[in-house]
């Protein structure tokens, strides 16, 4: 039996199974828009005038996030982004040329920050050194987060936005709660939500999630009925060992069986964090080797680069070893 739209009547094209509801084009975007608008309230993310700076990297959510902002907060609120290229030949090269597309189309302001000159390294050549020295690791990922991050907030710094604005959705979140609950990291579990890092004062920019509360198939169902540019040839290339892909296997396959599973594991996080009594801000120093806010005198970038620089051999960018991040910067540039 063919379903119809519960709000019009007309075909439906979209079925939530949690719901489930049945909703055509026009009355799917208007749900999923007010769903963010919802999220974007509930949680106190954006403020009038506040500038917004986003993190593009070309896919689905990336775009998503941009284009809405551009579309309700375009008078209201300065927005930027900032793209990174991790330096993945093939694969990142084409997401960077739809993400400055899209920044093109919609007429916002974008800077594009590379692991290369940033780090005097890039992701392949990270890989490189982990076939060469075990004790690195398996997935690049280890590497790649806390690099992106630091330019994100370095960036979000020298621009002076009041927000930084990441894709993150709901199967992301959900993959992180359990994750940290696998890996008994109860503080960080306590810090994930739709607003993290709220030390300003310390040189922490406000990371935000306006797509916090969207499952990832609806945000792919958005772009592509209403023709949202972005990359989806493949995913990324070197990520195929990291611990994310089976927790993120696992909670589909839950949610194939169980309609709203990632929804309860959210609503568990916010449940948790109501019960117990608001975690006291870390006390942010200032790293020796960048002078990135850290919470300690060293931060996970540096010390990684440490770790790469290390390790002689194929895919090394400087060879020398124990430097801090700075040089190695100076003498890769």
């Amino acid at each position: 039996m063919e379903q119809t739209c519960e709000k019009c009547g007309n075909a439906s094209q979209i079925t939530l199974n949690y719901g489930p509801h049945y909703y055509c084009k026009e009355h799917f975007t208007d749900f999923f828009e007010r769903r963010v608008r919802k999220t974007i309230r509930k949680f106190g993310l954006i403020k009038p005038q506040e500038k917004l700076l986003v993190g593009v990297s070309g896919g689905k959510d990336s775009m998503l996030v941009l284009y809405l902002l551009h579309k309700y907060y375009k008078d209201s609120n300065p927005i930027e982004a900032v793209i990174i290229d991790e330096g993945i030949p093939g694969y990142r090269d084409k997401a960077i040329e739809l993400a400055i597309e899209g920044c093109e189309q919609w007429n916002i302001p974008y800077t594009v920050q590379k692991f290369e000159k940033e780090f005097g390294i890039t992701d392949m050549q990270i890989m490189k050194k982990m076939a060469v020295n075990k004790d690195l690791g398996k997935s690049c990922c280890a590497f790649c987060g806390p690099f992106r991050r630091t330019i994100l907030n370095k960036q979000a710094q020298e621009t002076k936005a009041d927000k930084l604005v990441t894709g993150h959705n709901l199967d992301d979140e959900a993959q992180s709660i359990l994750m940290n609950v696998m890996d008994n990291h109860s503080e960080k579990f306590f810090r994930l939500g739709a607003i993290v890092n709220s030390q300003k004062e310390q040189g922490m920019v406000p990371r935000i999630k306006p797509l916090y509360e969207c499952p990832e198939k609806e945000i792919i169902a958005y772009c592509m009925m209403n023709s949202i540019p972005h990359y989806s040839e493949k995913c990324c290339p070197l990520g195929s060992k990291a611990k994310r892909n089976d927790y993120r296997a696992f909670l589909n396959d839950f949610e194939l069986k169980y309609p709203g599973t990632k929804f309860s594991v959210l609503a568990f996080l916010q449940g948790a964090q109501k019960s117990v009594a608001p975690l006291t801000s870390t006390v942010m120093e200032t790293c020796d080797g960048c002078g990135q806010p850290s919470p300690s005198k060293q931060c996970n970038s540096c010390r990684n680069l440490e770790k790469l620089h290390a390790t002689k051999g194929e895919g090394t960018v400087v060879e020398s070893a124990g430097k801090s991040c700075n040089e190695l910067k100076q003498e890769a540039t």
